[in-house]
């Protein structure tokens, strides 16, 4: 029988202890602080993504039926939903911030060797944003229209492994193109965008970075041009141009040739137009690159059925800042875990298994591969007992 560590505790095992503890240090997050540290105000609140609690009330409740494993999970101190909601209010949110890039420069090395759709060996991104409704008279701080709050989820995805590579928590009135000035551009990364994010003097900083962007165009775009490519139609593909800008600000805020490549999607029966500063890949690939954009629409979807970050422990910026990058935290240790111990299952599935084990003294990697090995040691017992029995006739 397994008497190994609970579940919850294998979970916060995979934690680079050493790295939280200097973000700890960084923000003076324990200072003055006698028994809830931070540690346990991670612990409390990834345990709260990890089973879908839905409220501080709630948090309390559970943990408090379970209080005999509290100090097996790592949580030392009594839980009171007025202390958790004085951490998520005081303590920096940057301590858990920091802590969540970390964790995303593991799961970036440990799935950098994943396929893509596309066969390309450079680095993909995908650029986009998402909007998290909030009530305007509870988060009067994060003003979006007149009667509506929101924040903004800016987030910058590496296909390889859908694994978030820079993400920023702004108000709703934060427009997405503004993100491009923020992001760290990579020399040779292809950036995906759609086209809110049609911006020619920024994109002409992605150029000059010596990077490649795939962008869909506006159907205003007013351009000149300069030079026909042949093309397959039979792929899809109805045109391959390279442009020039005509209208006046915007040729001088990007003056360079753009390619231009028009697209048949069939299974939308939609056409698109994409813009690249890529000359040298198939018309087909472009087209195909910009379609690997949805993956960043998907990870928002995700994050937002199977984390708690629409519904929110505390109202001021602080708690939401916090809740939000340790929900993200949760997902990059999810997948770390996935990844090091070699499961095939989805997050997904493996986020529901560990929702109703978290409690349990149950093997992790037995939990999560469905391998019962109580079952297989008595089928083999039973094969040798047969074998013996049969020789000794």
């Amino acid at each position: 029988m397994y008497s190994g560590p609970l579940v919850f505790t294998q979970i916060m095992d995979f934690m680079p202890l050493k790295t939280f503890r200097r973000c700890v240090e960084r923000y003076r997050g324990n200072f003055s602080v006698k028994s809830f540290t931070c540690m346990g105000q991670f612990r409390i609140m990834a345990f709260a993504q990890l089973t879908y609690r839905e409220s501080l009330r709630d948090i309390e409740v559970c943990l408090r039926a379970q209080s005999n494993k509290l100090y097996h999970m790592g949580i030392r101190s009594k839980v009171s939903r007025s202390t958790i909601a004085e951490a998520n209010e005081m303590r920096d949110w940057r301590i858990y911030a920091d802590f969540a890039h970390h964790l995303i420069g593991i799961a970036r090395k440990l799935y950098h060797k994943e396929p893509l759709a596309v066969e390309l060996e450079n680095t993909v991104y995908a650029l986009d944003a998402t909007t998290i409704d909030l009530c305007l008279s509870l988060f009067p701080w994060a003003r979006f229209r007149e009667t509506k709050g929101a924040v903004r989820l800016h987030t910058l995805l590496d296909l390889r492994g859908n694994i978030p590579s820079f993400i920023y928590i702004s108000d709703g009135k934060f427009h997405e193109v503004n993100v491009i000035d923020i992001i760290p551009l990579e020399t040779g990364a292809f950036y995906i965008m759609d086209r809110g994010f049609l911006d020619f003097s920024r994109l002409h900083t992605v150029t000059r970075a010596s990077s490649v962007f795939v962008i869909r165009a506006k159907s205003n775009l007013k351009c000149r041009r300069l030079y026909s490519h042949p093309v397959d139609k039979s792929t899809g593909v109805m045109c391959d141009q390279s442009i020039l800008l005509t209208v006046p600000k915007s040729a001088g805020d990007y003056s360079d040739k753009l390619r231009r490549v028009r697209y048949y999607d069939a299974e939308t029966d939609k056409t698109l137009v994409f813009l690249s500063n890529n000359f040298f890949l198939p018309a087909i690939t472009i087209a195909q690159l910009y379609k690997q954009r949805w993956q960043v629409e998907l990870f928002f979807k995700w994050i937002k059925q199977n984390l708690r970050i629409k519904s929110f422990y505390g109202t001021s910026e602080n708690a939401v800042k916090t809740q939000i990058w340790i929900a993200v935290s949760v997902y990059l240790i999810v997948a770390i875990i996935k990844k090091r111990l070699n499961i095939q299952e989805s997050l997904y599935t493996i986020l529901q298994v560990l929702s109703v084990s978290l409690f349990e003294r149950t093997s992790m990697f037995q939990l999560l591969t469905f391998h019962d090995y109580t079952y297989d040691r008595n089928k083999n017992l039973n094969q040798l007992n047969l074998f013996t029995d049969y020789s000794g006739q």
